[in-house]
């Protein structure tokens, strides 16, 4: 069994797949988030936008279509630490890595290294560690 305690301090972002970033992006605004990040994923080309509200972050992207189902969220990242630590951990309780290791984003000022797995009900959890 894996002790996320000793790793993670709660929810860092959930991610929302949009058809339209900019109509996303003012939405939540007229809720009150505030773009925190706007940004380029060039390995996906695709607009990321990162949208707070307190300590709620949104990660919306896209400008592709979306299943437009109820309940389009993508995944839940956990803020973490020691990411190498814990993804060692992750995968000798028996589970795998959707992207088949650590990865790494140029977002924040000094990037993110993360790793994805599935839950039961094919969910996704991200780990997210800021650099």
């Amino acid at each position: 069994m894996v002790d996320l305690n000793k790793y993670s301090g709660g929810v860092q972002h959930i991610g929302v797949p949009c058809s339209d970033i900019d109509r996303t992006a003012e939405f939540y605004k007229s809720l009150g988030f505030e773009a925190v990040l706007i940004t380029r994923n060039e390995a996906a080309d695709e607009t990321v936008a990162f949208l707070k509200l307190g300590n709620l972050v949104i990660e919306a992207y896209g400008n592709r279509p979306t299943e437009g189902l109820e309940g389009a969220i993508d995944h839940i990242a956990l803020d973490v630490k020691d990411i190498d630590a814990l993804y060692a951990e992750i995968v000798a309780a028996g589970h795998e890595s959707l992207e088949g290791g650590v990865k790494g984003l140029p977002f924040w000022e000094r990037g993110v290294r993360f790793f994805t797995i599935l839950g039961p009900d094919k969910e996704k959890i991200e780990f997210c560690e800021k650099l």
